[in-house]
């Protein structure tokens, strides 16, 4: 849906690529696939606030910079700086 999507995407470094985090959905997902042995406070912080961010008891924009934070505190959050000039150009097209 599209009140679940963010105002602008975050970028989250993973193994081999970097992932494209544009809602609630792709938040969802890369914390699914986040390793059962690094799930602490700040793993289950976040999921809290998306959870309720979903069942529209948070504003989505306050869920993302949870998630954010998130990454942050993980070192696999992305400025868009770093992110490559094309790739940068594509994300801005499909979210038009």
């Amino acid at each position: 849906m599209a009140l679940d999507l963010f105002n602008a995407p975050i970028f989250a470094q993973r193994k081999h690529f970097i992932q494209e985090i544009t809602g609630l959905d792709d938040v969802f997902d890369f914390l699914d696939e986040w390793p059962t042995s690094k799930r602490d406070l700040t793993y289950e912080t976040v999921v809290k606030v998306v959870r309720e961010a979903a069942c529209r008891e948070r504003p989505v924009a306050v869920a993302r910079e949870r998630f954010r934070q998130f990454l942050k505190s993980h070192d696999q959050f992305v400025s868009i700086e770093d992110v490559p000039v094309r790739f940068q150009w594509l994300s801005r097209r499909c979210l038009s």
